[in-house]
């Protein structure tokens, strides 16, 4: 039996993101569910089609999602908050607990379910919302349909589950339940499971994968026995297919033999993330149990090393036989785009240097293919070592005036020159700001005529003095709503800015950028990450121009508004030629360059967003202080070199920033917006229990639900806050950048959001 050939997922969206499209067709109302429904399954046809005409032998499927695949998960286990069952079509509840749902002729005003990052990418998923009490109940209907779908056009696919420990522990209560931990859930979710696998088997199914991420954790005793009970039972079921439990993104350590000692059939590794496991796997794995090398990278866009590859598959079937060896991808393809083949502008070069999913796909099965080959032959694996080869001798990735600043950076360099209470009175005194100062993240509506203006511009059709002033038109009616509206710091809008990270890697040398390099970041909003390839150097001033003009139409501050250096480097495919410390800190030097900038042309506030510095965070603990240090130190540099007088602000949103707060107090920002109203104010638990001594501006409502929250909403969420802070340190904003709303919405939740803080003001004043 040969070595087979899979992956562990695919994209999305599609090539020309059409479900994104789709999506929001459909939420306008300009067209059907049936629309939306044709328009998915087209795309599950193209992938899967794909991915059989590549040679996969293993196809999955259900890791398709109209949203997200753990609220897909959610629903199939009848995971479903009462608030939500009194909404009727499915279709219409599944997209209420992804976004929320505001219809006060009919009754109906509810709040989204949690979002937050799927472990360590920029991937947001929607976290499920369970009860102590909570009853689970099958659903299979999504997975049953989109396999009979797979199998009417000929395929034997493998369905994808979020396994039930990695659902429970990346679930949370409606409610704080001291003391009671989701996994306690476990018993009465085990035998859904057990219902599904046999549904499943009864159709046809031999494989399912078991997605297991947290099996790459640092595991409590609870969640350890969790897995030995769940792994074992399941393995235990009379009738079930075989089970592949897939672990990514890390290294899975001493936690293996809870996989080995269970019974199921196979096991994936990620030998991109943690490449050592794979002897020490090798050793323990038990006789007849498959694995599954995750050795083509799931996360980046490079081209593999096929010589190593080809080594390590070697080293499998030597051990094992090629009979239990399966060559895969380290993680699901979703991180990455779906075709270089759509590429039609890169530098022909640098694209010979890349490969996204299609290309990934054929590069499984290129090593599947050679397995049982003592050396590699054929001219795939020779122009793959040729452009690799090319790559490092080339000269455009290395600039030494960068590597000669970067060496001469110094600990001094990432230390502001006061502390923050002398640094917060002189600010103080400068601004003059009321009590619970209002403000917003960054960004205001990218309007239809926006991108029609910016793509005019880049097509030619419109000159650059043309492009400038329409974009000062904007900036102005951004003001002036902003200041009607009695906001108390401004903003300029962003309206040139395609995305926070392309925008500045524009701008930088180092970056290169694709035209349908699409990645989901959540639900219907797509990314296209920048393509950071070489040393990193700013030619010229980038926010300047934009941010003195917008300052010089109002009395009122107007902060200048930049993407942090750990940031730029989370949402870019990252070189992965030298240390990514590296990497972000030749980032930090030159934005350290653009907030000088824009200190002397008079911006008093400077807003460095670091919303992904907890998305990059390890999974193992033992592997958290060093990044932690070089992600704060990155930032420090960025921001450090300015007057006391000068105020920074950073944001942070989507993730559980609780513990790294140390690190987060450890950046010295003089104002933290960070989001917290989808959580309840979650976040603040954490304050009260270590404290924060800077300001802090907690979003007071959810900008990713197209809801309008009220005035008493924002009003309880901002009491809760002064609970936990001192008043004279809060702050008051949405809890992201508004880039996606409407004008007409945006409107009525800021003036809510005001209304609230002067209540609460009053209040507080009067008391």
């Amino acid at each position: 039996m040969p070595v087979l050939a899979t992956v562990l997922g695919h994209p999305r969206i599609g090539i020309a993101r059409e479900l994104k499209k789709a999506l929001e067709a459909y939420w306008s109302g300009a067209t059907p569910a049936e629309s939306l429904l044709a328009t998915a399954q087209e795309i599950r046809t193209r992938h899967w089609s794909m991915m059989k005409q590549a040679g996969l032998d293993q196809i999955p499927c259900n890791d398709f999602s109209l949203y997200d695949h753990m609220l897909d998960m959610a629903v199939t286990v009848g995971g479903i908050p009462a608030r939500f069952e009194k909404i009727a079509n499915p279709l219409n509840r599944y997209f209420a607990m992804a976004r929320g749902v505001q219809d006060r002729g009919a009754g109906i005003d509810l709040s989204p379910l949690e979002m937050t990052k799927w472990f360590d990418t920029n991937y947001h998923y929607i976290v499920p919302e369970l009860r102590p009490d909570q009853t689970f109940v099958l659903d299979p209907t999504k997975i049953i349909a989109e396999l009979a779908e797979a199998q009417a056009l000929g395929m034997a696919p493998r369905p994808v589950l979020p396994g039930p420990v990695t659902f429970l522990k990346l679930s949370k209560y409606a409610e704080d339940v001291e003391g009671v931990d989701t996994l306690e859930l476990l018993p009465r979710l085990l035998p859904v499971y057990e219902e599904l696998l046999a549904l499943l088997a009864g159709h046809g199914v031999t494989s399912v994968q078991l997605d297991e991420p947290c099996l790459c954790f640092d595991l409590d005793p609870a969640s350890t026995q969790a897995y030995r009970t769940a792994l074992t039972r399941l393995a235990g079921t009379a009738k079930r297919p075989a089970l592949l439990v897939a672990t990514y993104f890390g290294s899975i350590g001493d936690n293996l033999a809870l996989v080995t000692e269970s019974g199921c059939e196979a096991l994936h590794l990620d030998l991109v993330r943690a490449p050592s496991d794979l002897d020490s796997v090798l050793a323990a794995l038990p006789a007849g149990m498959k694995l599954s090398l995750g050795i083509i990278d799931g996360r980046n866009i490079w081209r593999a090393d096929l010589e190593q590859a080809h080594r390590m598959v070697r080293r499998a079937v030597a051990t094992l036989g090629a009979e239990r060896v399966m060559i895969a991808t380290s993680c699901s393809l979703l991180h990455v785009p779906v075709d270089l083949d759509a590429e039609t502008r890169l530098d022909a070069e640098l694209k010979n240097w890349m490969a996204f999913a299609a290309q990934k796909v054929a590069e499984v099965c290129l090593l599947a293919d050679a397995a049982e080959q003592e050396e590699p032959q054929g001219a795939p694996f020779e122009q793959a070592s040729a452009a690799l080869a090319r790559r490092r001798a080339a000269a455009a990735a290395d600039n030494p005036a960068v590597r000669h600043r970067a060496g001469q950076v110094t600990e001094a360099m990432s230390r502001r020159s006061a502390p923050f209470a002398e640094r917060s009175a002189k600010q103080k005194r400068r601004f003059d700001l009321p009590l619970l100062p209002t403000t917003t993240i960054g960004s205001f509506p990218q309007s239809r005529e926006v991108r029609e203006a910016r793509s005019r511009w880049r097509s030619g059709a419109l000159d650059s003095e043309g492009y400038q002033d329409f974009m000062r038109t904007e900036i102005g009616r951004c003001i002036e709503k902003q200041e009607n509206l009695g906001l108390d710091v401004l903003v300029h809008g962003e309206f040139e800015r395609t995305d926070m990270v392309e925008y500045f890697g524009e701008q930088l040398d180092g970056f290169a950028f694709t035209q349908n390099g699409w990645v989901q970041s959540y639900g219907s909003r797509c990314v296209k990450p920048p393509v950071l390839y070489g040393d990193v150097a700013r030619p010229r001033p980038m926010t300047v121009e934009w941010s003195t003009f917008a300052q010089s139409l109002s009395k009122r501050p107007v902060k200048g508004m930049l993407t942090g250096p750990v940031t730029i480097l989370q949402w870019s495919f990252v070189r992965n030629d030298q240390p990514r410390s590296e990497t972000c800190r030749q980032i930090a030097l030159a934005l350290r360059d653009e907030v000088a900038d824009l200190e002397q042309a008079g911006i008093a506030m400077i807003q460095v967003d670091e919303p992904a510095i907890r998305e990059g965070l390890p999974l193992r603990r033992r592997d958290w202080p060093e990044y932690l240090a070089w992600a704060v130190a990155a930032f420090c540099l960025s921001t450090a070199g300015v007057s006391d007088e000068t105020q920074i602000h950073t944001h942070m949103c989507y993730s559980e920033f609780g513990d790294i707060l140390p690190s987060i107090v450890a950046m010295d920002a003089d104002v933290l917006s960070i989001e917290s109203s989808r959580s309840r104010m979650e976040l603040l638990s954490h304050f009260r229990l270590h404290g924060y001594p800077n300001d802090v501006g907690p979003g007071i409502y959810d900008i990713h639900s197209p809801r309008v929250p009220t005035v008493e909403e924002m009003t309880t969420l901002l009491e809760l806050a002064a609970e936990v802070l001192p008043a004279e340190r809060l702050w008051v904003n949405p809890d992201c950048g508004l880039k996606t709303r409407g004008w007409p919405e945006i409107e009525a939740s800021l003036g809510n959001m005001v209304q609230a803080a002067r209540e609460i003001r009053r209040r507080l004043t009067s008391g």
